[in-house]
């Protein structure tokens, strides 16, 4: 089961909340910021990661410490 920083469950299709600054690597220095929006998340064999997509960058992949549920 994939539970987000609070602890929520988290599913396929979900909206998350980033709940800390992140500099994304390899994206020529992007950083989403605190309060960031993550729309339709997918999840992953591994119970700590989520994939998903922002304007900014695409194919990202996010550890559920990071995000709460919106």
């Amino acid at each position: 089961m994939v539970k987000d920083a609070n602890g929520t469950k988290l599913s396929d299709g979900d909206n998350v909340t980033l709940i800390k600054d992140l500099k994304v690597k390899g994206s020529g220095g992007v950083t989403l910021k605190r309060g960031t929006l993550i729309k339709n998340i997918r999840l992953t064999p591994d119970e700590d990661e989520i994939e998903c997509s922002h304007e900014k960058v695409r194919g990202l992949v996010l550890r559920t410490e990071f995000v709460k549920k919106a």
